[in-house]
């Protein structure tokens, strides 16, 4: 699949040439086995095979944007699996994190030093001409996102500067839609409203995410937001009495134009075959009990 983009002309980046990169998501690898983990697939082999893809790329991109859940717990030694499963790769790397991971952990092994081990792991970096600003939805305990205001006052700073090169927002959970999706699957309405205002009528290329498990582009507020399937497994999107997982799995390859953005979907060699079943009432249950404590 192959989705164009464009953005108004007074809004379009310098650049004057393109720019490729991998926006990966939903890793969810663990150092443990597939079963003892709780995993649906083996992500880590998983993740072998679309390094050796990436490895084996005759053009190789610019960057590889991660956006969340990169472990299945949230485990150190997770993420040291992790890191030494990507080792391979040498390509610069800018990581988000999603409502799997915890803060502390993934701190201690993909950014020691990083202040306080606790607090929300936003950053921004300029990597292949694009400015990536990192937000962190990820909320202890819950599977729902939200971002606190003083990350929306990050990123209304981070979209102030390098007004010429184009940005990426890169958050686990995209936008909540018009109160017609559950509060699991997205940012609470309040995040979403506030990430609104502080985009608009800026140089935004796109918004990344992940934890949906399916391939979706949202054209929100004039700016696409791109979702990747990622690599544990997919939402069969076709289902709609109950979450419909199967055997599926993907990245997606994205270029940077001088007239917007477009991202192509890579779906992996999979069977689609049912793994489980998942009742959305009991989802939202747990959600609203772990809001509630």
């Amino acid at each position: 699949m192959h989705a164009p983009f464009s953005r108004p002309p007074e809004t379009r980046t310098q650049m004057n040439d393109v720019v490729d990169f991998l926006l990966l998501s939903d890793l969810h690898i663990s150092h443990r086995n597939p079963s003892e983990a709780g995993l649906l697939t083996d992500t880590s082999a998983t993740l072998d095979e679309v390094v050796a893809m990436i490895l084996a790329m005759d053009v190789q991109p610019a960057f590889i944007v991660f956006a969340g859940d990169l472990a299945n717990h949230g485990e150190v030694q997770a993420y040291r699996h992790l890191a030494r499963l990507l080792a391979p790769i040498t390509l610069p790397k800018v990581y988000a994190i999603g409502n799997h991971d915890t803060r502390s952990a993934f701190r201690s092994v993909f950014r020691a030093g990083d202040g306080d081990p606790h607090a929300p792991c936003i950053h921004e970096e300029i990597v292949g001409g694009a400015h990536i600003i990192v937000l962190d939805s990820s909320i202890p305990g819950r599977i729902g996102g939200a971002l606190e205001a003083g990350q929306i006052a990050f990123l209304v700073e981070a979209l102030s500067r390098h007004p010429n090169l184009p940005k990426l927002v890169v958050c686990h959970h995209p936008p909540h839609l018009d109160g017609t999706e559950a509060s699991w699957h997205s940012l609470d309405p309040r995040s979403t409203q506030m990430l609104a205002e502080a985009i608009r009528d800026r140089n935004v290329l796109a918004i990344l995410s992940g934890h949906v498990h399916f391939d979706s582009v949202i054209h929100w507020h004039g700016v696409p937001v791109v979702i990747g399937t990622g690599l544990h497994n997919a939402v069969d999107v076709t289902f709609r009495s109950g979450l419909r997982v199967v055997d599926g799995a993907g990245f997606t390859l994205c270029r940077i134009r001088p007239s917007g953005l477009t991202a192509s979907f890579v779906p992996l060699s999979r069977s689609r075959e049912q793994l489980v079943i998942h009742d959305i009432e009991r989802l939202n249950s747990i959600d609203r009990q772990a809001a509630s404590s």
